[in-house]
């Protein structure tokens, strides 16, 4: 394979690769539909083997395709990595900042705490990656995240900022509805809110001595957010960080002081970004800000806190 292949063929043929049509690629990098045709077909030249099929769906990736997907992400990770970099200098409060953090995090709580990060350094423009998939650090797909697990890759900087407690609710009007559990075991008797496919999330937890799996929901969503809403919804009984209830008055605690369950919340960055101003900047002032919200929902009564094993 020829090694002078340009960064825009990789990225042309990583649009195509995700969107499965080359008019969809066009559309998502502002080019023209025969330029991206024409990139494919350098590539493939350049490869000598062809990179997609078509089918009634659209472009399928070959097995060669394929092969050079992860590769073609980690150069779109570095070059966005590049960018951010050349957006300031080290010393500069202005530039770019990319922060990963879970949906809940993202959605919910991290807004509140950037806009008046913004307000103080206007010039530092923040990219937020929301999703429950971790962001690779050591990749650069991101300059800091927050996480709710405890990091475990070496050359990062991690801060515990504290405990967030998560607890059961239900809004106000399913409790009208249905008399809500006096006692854990009843719990199994109403409409539950939890996770699909993604069994790993619960496994380890345990009700009244009875294992949590996703069989037991009725209302079934591997995303925090649609969980969130259907709670909202009064669909039923579902898992929600205690400050987030707060905010909401029709969200009433279920067994506030029988089931209560508690995660960790870390805040990290690649070791070589601590010379970088903007990114010690928000870095210090997610700190600071994640840890007054840790504090501000610590229980208020003793509940008891039980972790995931997993």
């Amino acid at each position: 394979m020829k090694s002078d292949i340009g960064w825009e063929y990789w990225r042309t043929f990583l649009a195509v690769a995700k969107t499965g049509s080359l008019s969809a690629a066009a559309r998502r990098l502002s080019l023209t539909q025969p330029t991206v045709g024409r990139h494919i077909d350098s590539l493939e030249a350049a490869v000598g083997a062809p990179l997609f099929t078509r089918s009634q769906t659209g472009l399928v990736p070959t097995a060669t395709a394929l092969a050079l997907v992860p590769h073609a992400e980690a150069m779109a990770a570095s070059a966005e990595a590049l960018k951010r970099t050349a957006s300031g200098e080290a010393e500069a409060e202005r530039g770019v900042v990319r922060l990963a953090a879970s949906e809940i995090m993202g959605v919910e709580v991290l807004p509140s705490l950037l806009a008046p990060f913004h307000t103080l350094h206007p010039a530092i423009v923040m990219e937020v990656a929301v999703s429950n998939q971790q962001e690779n650090l050591l990749r650069r797909d991101a300059d800091l995240a927050v996480r709710m697990v405890r990091p475990t890759q070496e050359a990062l900087v991690a801060r515990r900022i504290g405990d967030v407690p998560i607890g059961l609710y239900a809004h106000r009007s399913y409790a009208e509805r249905r008399r809500l559990p006096a006692h854990p075991a009843e719990i199994f008797d109403h409409e539950l809110i939890g996770v699909d496919r993604d069994a790993a999330r619960v496994a380890g937890l345990a009700v009244a001595g009875r294992a949590l799996t996703p069989d037991l929901f009725a209302y079934r969503s591997d995303s925090d957010l649609a969980q969130l809403a259907a709670l909202r919804a009064g669909f039923g009984i579902g898992v929600c960080q205690v400050a987030i209830a707060r905010r909401s008055p029709d969200l009433v605690p279920v067994l506030p002081g029988d089931v209560a369950f508690g995660l960790e919340m870390w805040l990290v960055m690649h070791e070589d970004l601590r010379t970088s101003r903007r990114i010690r900047l928000l870095f210090d002032h997610l700190s600071g800000a994640l840890s007054e919200y840790a504090r501000a929902a610590a229980p208020t009564g003793h509940e008891p806190v039980v972790r995931p094993t997993h």
